[in-house]
């Protein structure tokens, strides 16, 4: 990005401001209802990570030197549309589309270079693998960009991600960082009970540079993602809460995807407002 990073307090408002248009945006699905668990849990995230750290802008699309963002955790694509909006890449009427027949802005993520959708997602697992592959054509090409990969927990149990970052291991892609939002569910449970993993200490195994931080602290996301000084890939494991900003929400599974009555959905854009208040 080439402007001045926005204070945290800028920052937060973005986020409140995202969670409400996710909530708009999954109502609006109507009988096909949304990802609203995976969305909401991102948001702060996203938020840091485009107002703060990335090198790219909506005038900059096709600058083959932009830093390039992989959503792999393709679920969480409400986020994703959310805080492009309020960075300058979608529009209103474009954002409105989102999830509806015939939008270029589906439930699962297609890539629209346009637009700053760097990754078309959906299958999990993937994203990790190409973000490498971005690492390594950037450094034949004498390119400083950097390559942020997003993944959830859950999509750590397949092989592979870990088939990948051993590889950038070795390889010390240093301008390459992974970011798991660590929720602690995937759609059918909890990430410990399906396949319990030790991620700090996987991550560490396999050569990473290992950073953990409150996903939802915009202070720490900040700090956690200042440009690399040595030369391994970096993880980010940031702890967040599934469906936060939604009371009904917040910490449970059967909200990774759904639909809401009109009663839920009052309830929801109260808890998000207030959330804009508070920001």
């Amino acid at each position: 990005m080439n402007n001045p990073a926005p204070t945290d307090g800028r920052l937060a408002q973005i986020a409140a401001r995202s969670r409400r248009q996710i909530v708009q945006i999954g109502h609006g699905a109507g009988a096909f209802g949304a990802h609203f668990g995976p969305s909401l849990s991102l948001v702060d995230i996203l938020t840091v990570l485009y107002g703060t750290r990335v090198r790219h802008d909506s005038s900059m699309c096709s600058d083959p030197e932009r830093d390039r963002v992989i959503l792999s955790k393709g679920h969480g694509s409400l986020a994703l549309y959310a805080v492009l909006h309020e960075f300058g890449f979608i529009s209103d009427e474009c954002l409105a589309s989102a999830e509806t027949d015939g939008t270029v802005l589906p439930g699962q993520p297609c890539r629209n270079q346009e637009l700053g959708i760097e990754f078309s997602s959906g299958s999990l697992g993937m994203g990790l693998s190409f973000g490498v592959g971005l690492a390594l054509s950037a450094r034949m090409m004498g390119s400083d960009r950097s390559i942020f990969v997003i993944m959830g927990d859950g999509e750590t149990n397949e092989g592979s991600v870990w088939e990948a970052a051993m590889s950038a291991a070795h390889f010390r892609l240093a301008r390459l960082i992974a970011i798991v939002d660590v929720n602690g569910l995937q759609s059918d449970g909890t990430t410990a009970e399906i396949m319990s993993c030790r991620l700090r200490e996987m991550w560490e195994a396999n050569g990473w540079e290992t950073i953990e931080v409150d996903g939802h602290s915009i202070p720490g996301l900040r700090a956690a993602l200042s440009p690399a000084t040595g030369s391994r890939p970096r993880c980010i494991l940031a702890s967040t809460v599934k469906g936060k900003g939604v009371s009904f929400m917040e910490g449970a599974a059967e909200w990774h995807h759904g639909r809401m009555t009109e009663s839920q959905f009052e309830t929801a854009v109260h808890d998000v407002g207030r959330g804009e208040q508070t920001a």
